[in-house]
């Protein structure tokens, strides 16, 4: 053991914290410790002062070689049970102080005493402490996966690290081989003992098991590669596109060419491996409406797809459909051809004129599609854009006008060129605004007083009629822009109107598709663009959020829309929003107050439907125990009578009889008491089991023994026993454990009709099973599952052998444990009982 080193990399750890790299393996024996130490070593090479801690070599010889002469801090030992664990020694590494140190298997679980449960947590002491860490991780340990791995491999994992403390990792190194190339590394015996070779690559290891733990980990690696780019992105405030992963963009209207789009685009993503997004811009204005009918099969589309649906709300929807793309770093966008006739594109180039024009880097496909043969009908022109054409028109339309009349002059008369000034000034009016409609009317008088009404070239009026003329010029053009302005003003309320129900429909949507808070209100952040959301209670704060930084009140909040008479808020915080998006909000936030009061319900049903249970259960078993306390009582009560009674003179065997039924009855109520306090702790949830390495052949034996105590399950019993279970052992609690196998030995005992019970156990991968046969009757089939309901006996109702709860005890051990038990057919005839645990031998996965 070497000597601490120079420190030439060891910086200020009073005021830094820690970086931690993991490396994060897709199975056991990819090479993660082995990687570690070869980083250990070059940093040791480069001036950097590292340590071991902890370095698990699980007996592999090059992983041991590799170790070399790093210095070693010994491990913290911990008695526990009889037994000595070997931990991470916190305090004598932050007494070394050293630049890195190496702490392996990030997921370990400690032995009980420890300060922290985790060893996770042990590191997070040393991080925060300013001390560099290298540790190790298999992918099967993320909290996140726990469920995918278990639906993969069958193994129910026990040791677990939360996803956050990973990704909060500076570092997070792949370790990956081909699983060929695994499983003839396990063949070799350099990942676990010959005996356990064959199990292993016929169970854990198998070739289908490890090709989907291998894209497991690229998947979730990939994952946290995306986000650390996006999050780097958005610190640096850079919109330009960057390539590192293709994104396709589907820009759909919910018109009837939308499923057209959605497969086309599906089939560019294809083609290229790129995730599909599919966006649906809402007009913030009201302009354009949406089919619900076509988002609905839009949204089945896309998930039968793969594809994300995303709804965003913008009054320019070129800007807003880049926007978004940017956000995503999409790579290409798709865009349907437009259905906007010539005519109308001389006036408006369109949206996907406008996109091809501003889109950069990123690809733009226009897609024809049958739809764009049908001329649409024509948008409705915005307030703003009508306007400014009314009073362009306003000066230019009696221009020209004028200018053609006075071609034609000597053929039209004063009456003639009057009419066509009234039709001048309604063309005007119908565009809308009274100020341009009066000043077209007024412009126009004076054009027709001075150009074509004697004399002419003078503004002098001469006939009282021309004078009348320009008034009604004047009241008829502001006449018409009046009735103009108010059917504009009722046709945006109904487009506002029909605006917001479609967001509302959004929003609801989601809920009624059993979106959580949490899923609507990002939603809400990403229709709205915004940077975090939150929902706020008056007294306890926030509720739920999502996005950087939430509000976490309302002098937070750039956006604040209180419901519930103020005691809930929906809080945002980003760009500013329109007054007519409030509405909206409102309608959202009381769903999510909905939901909150929802959940609160359904926690105090649920503790209504415990305490029902529980009264259930209380008076079932006052029913059940009733009759079985009794009877053993009675037993004992009149075999003592007999003993003490003077009148009878007992024989030794009688007063031998005697007593095995006093003892056998005290066994039975034993039991009974063991089962009911067993049952009640169970259903109170205060059993706590502490899992260590078990040796299977002590407990079994230790249960044996327990049962011996008693003239039922005496010495003959003894000899019906056959126990195999080898050197297999297990991660459990060893008193839980012992009163399990008690339980089922006596039960195959007392049920198996004089038949041989079996006891054995076995190692399968990182799995110890242990069974218990019997060549009894056994049970009736599809019937498995009630054994272990309490007071069930399976229609036996001879009450003097308990009340049925054994094995609902025997369950709910076992399952506070970690591990499984079922009931199958004995081969050739009886039951055996399959119990699963966690092993505790070699790496385990």
């Amino acid at each position: 053991m070497s000597g601490p080193k120079p420190d030439v990399e060891r910086r200020d750890v009073e005021h830094r914290r820690g970086e931690l790299r993991i490396y994060l393996g897709a199975a056991p024996g990819v090479g993660k410790t082995f990687a570690m130490l070869g980083e250990a070593h070059r940093r040791r090479e480069r001036g950097c002062d590292v340590v071991a801690a902890v370095v698990e070599t699980h007996g592999r010889d090059r992983t041991a070689a590799q170790l070399g002469d790093l210095e070693l801090i010994p491990p913290k030992l911990i008695a526990y049970r009889g037994t000595l664990g070997r931990e991470l020694d916190v305090d004598a590494v932050l007494a070394r102080r050293p630049a890195l140190v190496l702490v392996d298997e990030l997921a370990h679980t400690n032995t009980p005493g420890s300060v922290h449960e985790k060893r996770w947590q042990d590191v997070e002491i040393l991080l925060a402490a300013g001390i560099d860490v290298l540790s190790t991780l298999n992918v099967q340990h993320l909290e996140s996966l726990n469920d995918v791995v278990q639906r993969i491999t069958g193994v129910v994992q026990q040791e677990t690290v939360p996803d956050e403390v990973v990704r909060a990792a500076t570092q997070v190194e792949l370790v990956d081989i081909t699983p060929e190339a695994l499983r003839r590394r396990l063949s070799h015996g350099n990942i676990y003992a010959a005996d356990k070779v064959d199990a292993a690559l016929s169970n854990y290891f198998r070739k289908g098991n490890l090709t989907a733990l291998r894209e497991l980990a690229l998947l979730w690696v990939a994952d946290q590669v995306d986000a650390a780019l996006a999050k780097y992105r958005a610190e640096n405030k850079i919109t330009d596109t960057w390539e590192a992963r293709e994104r396709v963009v589907v820009a759909v209207t919910g018109g009837p060419e939308s499923e057209t789009l959605v497969r086309r685009a599906g089939r560019i993503a294809s083609r290229s491996s790129a995730e599909l997004i599919v966006v649906h811009v809402v007009r913030g204005d009201g302009l354009a409406g949406v089919s619900a009918p076509e988002m609905g099969k839009v949204r089945t589309l896309a998930a039968s797809i793969g594809a994300s649906l995303h709804s965003v709300v913008g009054d320019d929807v070129p800007t807003t459909l880049l926007d978004f793309a940017r956000t995503a770093n999409a790579t290409q966008l798709v865009l349907g051809t437009s259905r906007r006739s010539r005519w109308a594109r001389i006036f408006d180039e369109g949206i996907g004129a406008s996109v091809l024009h501003q889109s950069g880097s990123i690809d733009v496909h226009m897609v024809t599609h049958g739809e764009s043969h049908r001329l649409r009908r024509l948008s409705p022109v915005g307030s703003r854009s009508r306007t400014a054409i009314a009073w362009i028109a306003a000066v230019l339309v009696p221009s020209i006008a004028t200018v053609v009349m006075s071609a034609v002059d000597r053929w039209l008369g004063l009456v003639g060129e009057g009419a066509l000034f009234f039709i001048v000034v309604l063309l005007v009016s119908l565009l809308g605004g009274v100020a341009p409609a009066a000043f077209s009317a007024l412009i126009s008088g004076l054009f027709l007083n001075y150009f074509f009404t004697p004399p002419v070239r003078s503004f002098t009026i001469a006939e009282p009629d021309n004078f009348i003329t320009t008034v009604v010029l004047l009241v008829v053009a502001v006449a018409v822009a009046v009735l103009v302005d108010a059917a504009a003003k009722r046709a945006r309320e109904a487009r506002r109107a029909s605006q917001e129900a479609e967001l509302l429909a959004l929003f609801a949507g989601s809920v009624l598709r059993g979106a959580d808070l949490d899923t609507l209100l990002e939603k809400v952040r990403e229709t709205y663009g915004q940077d975090s959301v939150s929902v706020l209670h008056r007294d306890r704060g926030p509720v739920g959020s999502v996005g950087p930084h939430p509000p976490v009140s309302v002098d937070d909040a750039d956006t604040v829309c209180e419901v519930g008479e103020g005691e809930y808020a929906l809080a945002l915080r980003g760009s500013e929003l329109h007054a007519r998006d409030r509405r909206v909000l409102l309608a959202v936030a009381n769903q999510a107050v909905g939901m909150i009061r929802q959940a609160e319900l359904a926690q105090e049903a649920g503790q209504a439907q415990a305490l029902a249970e529980a009264d259930r259960l209380r008076r079932s078993l006052l029913s059940a125990v009733s009759h079985d306390l009794r009877t053993p009582l009675a037993a004992v009560k009149a075999a003592a009578s007999s003993l003490r009674s003077d009148d009878v003179d007992f024989s030794p065997e009688d007063t031998a009889e005697l007593l095995a039924t006093i003892e056998e009855s005290a066994d039975v109520l034993t039991s009974l008491v063991g089962n009911l306090l067993d049952s009640s702790r169970l259903a109170a949830g205060v059993v706590t089991p502490t899992l260590r390495p078990v040796y299977l052949d002590e407990v079994v034996h230790r249960a044996l023994v327990g049962l011996g105590i008693g003239g039922r399950t005496g010495t003959r019993a003894r000899e019906r026993v056959e126990v195999d279970v080898g050197t297999v052992t297990a991660m459990a609690d060893s008193g839980l454990l012992e009163r399990v196998l008690a339980n089922l030995i006596d039960n195959a005992l007392r049920y198996g009709e004089d038949s041989v019970i079996r006891v054995g156990a076995a190692a399968v991968g990182d799995r110890a099973v242990v069974t218990v046969a019997d060549t009894g009757p056994g049970i009736p089939r599809g019937r498995a599952d009630e054994m272990f309901a309490p007071f069930q006996r399976l229609g036996d109702r001879d009450t003097t052998t308990g009340v049925g709860l054994g094995l609902s005890v025997v369950r709910g051990f076992v399952d506070a444990m970690g591990g499984t038990i079922s009931a199958t057919d004995t081969p050739g005839g009886g039951l055996t009982m399959v119990v699963e645990l966690a092993g505790a031998g070699g790496e385990h996965p």
